[in-house]
Formats: structure tokens, C-alpha cells, sequence
């Protein structure tokens, strides 16, 4: 099975504003997608892709919208895009800022990638999405383009900039839906294509933006290539035992048996091929809970009791000790600073 990579919260949040405004029970599709509400209030939170895809899935089907994700782009903002929101607000031009994207969209997620071609007066963007259940791909590319238009509008402060061309490899949803693509790009819209790219004329690619930086891009940058970085030491292996760790933790489960077993191994087989990776059950246990441990802490009104319970800590003296050695304040402190250490 094709693995999907991981997906920034705020990937997430874009679509939950969207069906909120809708009035769907999205509190009962995250948890039928195996993904704690709670998440959404972090800002630096990642999902697996599979679970991103899964709740699009959900979201689909519950809607019956074929253009779900067309109309999701209109709720795009810049922490969308996580810090890669924040590096293109603060270059000179449009075209400074669309070349940002392919460097850094790893950090909004493993969606898909971003090429960029030139031909005289005009760049292509091409978008090759890694989704590849039949119903979401479409409505993730949808999201894709619609999200990029409506945020350069909002980047450039001009409300009728749009492509010259976007070409769609979905079929049309209908003659019916068709409008709905042409009022919001106002550009000439083809479906059923080899490819997914969207034309941008050159002359748009110089428009000034609202509030260039270039001290801050930088920092920014240097911040994101830093993520970037921590993003690829983790493995596929490990990547999978702390989600597996993350969701037998919900339940105030910490065995490493069960771990195993919903990895398809086992407990021996985890513990050598972690150990192969240079890192150990216990090693990864501790980090997932301190992360969720900071999340609770912050984003919730769970006491600090019912907290050590659902992390598995058979006594909050324990929660307390390991917790004050990880962060170097006790877990009422950390509540009480409102800010991660």
C-alpha cells in the first residue's frame, strides 16, 4: 500500500473551517478518521496522510459536494500553509513568493509536489497529487488551486488576479459545476487532462506585495529549512510506531505488544528493527507522551490527574517526575507559562 507521508495540522484546520461553516459534525468525522479534535488547536501538529485522506474521505461522502474542494479553498489563510504562509507574506513580488512553494511545501505535507516551468511570457505550475483514493485526489487538487489563487489575491491585495489557464486531469463535475470553477478563477478552465497545472502571465509574477520583508524571509527560511530537516530523521518505521504509540496512548494503553501487533510484527521484530534505526520502544514512548503531555496541558481542561490516566502513568507522581525532567518545570507550570518550553 502507498504510504501518504504526514500532513501539517493546519492542512487539516483548513478543511474542518470549511465543513464547520457548512454546519457538518466534524467533531464525528475526526474521531471516525481516528484523529483527536484536540489536535486541531496545535499549530505545529502533523497527522499521518492516510489519516488526512481518510477524514477527506469522510467529508465527501457525507456532503455529496462534487466540488467539496473547490469550495474549501475559499477558507485558505496564511497559517494554511504553516511557516511557508508566513516566508511568502513577507517577499517583494508574487513570483518571489511562488517560487517558495516547491522548496518548502513538505512542510504543509506530503499531498503532492510542485514543478515550474517557463515558455515566453508565461509559468506553469504543475501539481502532482500523492492521494490516490479516487474520490479525494480530485477534491485535493480542487483545494490545491483553489487555495494558491484565492491566497495570492489576498497576498497581492488585488481581489480579480487569476490565472490565465487551469487545467484539471478530474473529469467535469457536471455543466451545472462548471461555473462555480470559472466565477472564482475567471480564467478558462479544462477538465480531463494529463496533468494538473494552473498559468500564471508573467506580468502577474511582478505584482509588488503588500508587505515585504526580506530580514524576516530570511529568518523564516532558515527556520523552515531547520524543520525541514527534523522532518527527514524520522523514518518510516519510527514515524509509524509513534503514531501507533499516539493512538494506544488515547486509550491509556503503553504496551508495546499491541504496538507491534497493529504494525504486524512482532514484539521482538519492533524491538530489533528499532534498534537497528538507533532508537528504542521506551525512547519513542516517552517522546510521544511528553508531546501529547504539552498538548493536553495547553489546549485543554483536563486535570492534571485525569492527564498522567490517559497517558498511562499509574500514578501522577510519575507523570509529575518525568514530565519535570523532560521540560524542566512541573506540568503546572508549564499550563500556567500558556507557551511550549
Amino acid at each position: 500500500m502507498k504510504k501518504l507521508g504526514t500532513a501539517s495540522v493546519a492542512a487539516l484546520r483548513q478543511y474542518v473551517r470549511a465543513a464547520d461553516a457548512k454546519g457538518v459534525n466534524t467533531e464525528s468525522l475526526l474521531t471516525q478518521a481516528d484523529l483527536n479534535p484536540a489536535l486541531l488547536e496545535s499549530d505545529d501538529g502533523r497527522i499521518n496522510g492516510e489519516q488526512l485522506q481518510n477524514f477527506i474521505l469522510l467529508l465527501c461522502t457525507q456532503t455529496n459536494n462534487p466540488i467539496l474542494g473547490l469550495e474549501t479553498g475559499d477558507f485558505v489563510q496564511p497559517g494554511s500553509y504553516s511557516i511557508l504562509g508566513y516566508i511568502t507574506m513577507s517577499c517583494a513580488t508574487l513570483g518571489e513568493a511562488v517560487a517558495r512553494i516547491a522548496p518548502f511545501e513538505k512542510l504543509v505535507g506530503d499531498m503532492g509536489t510542485t514543478s515550474l516551468t517557463m515558455a515566453g511570457n508565461d509559468i506553469t505550475l504543475t501539481w502532482h497529487c500523492n492521494y490516490d483514493h479516487p474520490v479525494v485526489q480530485p477534491q485535493v487538487v480542487d483545494n490545491v488551486f483553489a487555495s494558491w489563487v484565492n491566497y495570492a489575491r489576498w497576498l497581492a491585495d488585488d481581489t480579480e488576479a487569476s490565472p490565465s489557464l487551469v487545467k484539471l486531469k478530474r473529469q467535469s463535475p457536471g455543466k451545472a459545476y462548471e461555473q462555480a470553477y470559472q466565477s472564482r478563477w475567471n480564467c478558462p478552465v479544462e477538465f480531463g487532462t494529463e496533468e494538473n497545472t494552473i498559468t500564471l502571465k508573467q506580468a502577474l509574477l511582478n505584482t509588488r506585495l503588500r508587505q515585504p520583508d526580506p530580514m524576516l524571509r530570511k529568518t523564516l527560511e532558515a527556520h523552515a529549512l531547520t524543520q525541514l530537516a527534523a522532518l527527514e530523521t524520522d523514518t518510516d518505521l519510527v514515524t509509524q510506531v509513534k503514531h501507533s504509540i499516539q493512538q494506544q496512548l488515547m486509550h491509556g494503553i503503553t504496551r508495546q505488544d499491541m504496538v507491534a501487533e497493529n504494525l504486524g510484527v512482532t514484539s521482538r521484530t519492533l524491538q530489533r528493527k528499532l534498534s537497528q534505526e538507533g532508537v528504542s520502544y521506551q525512547k519513542l514512548l516517552d517522546e510521544v507522551r511528553q508531546k501529547m503531555a504539552e498538548d493536553y496541558l495547553q489546549n485543554s481542561e483536563l486535570t492534571i490527574p485525569d492527564i498522567a490516566l490517559r497517558l498511562g502513568y499509574s500514578e501522577t507522581a510519575s507523570f509529575h517526575r518525568k514530565f519535570k525532567a523532560t521540560a524542566g518545570i512541573t506540568p503546572g507550570e508549564f499550563r500556567q507559562s500558556g507557551e511550549p518550553v
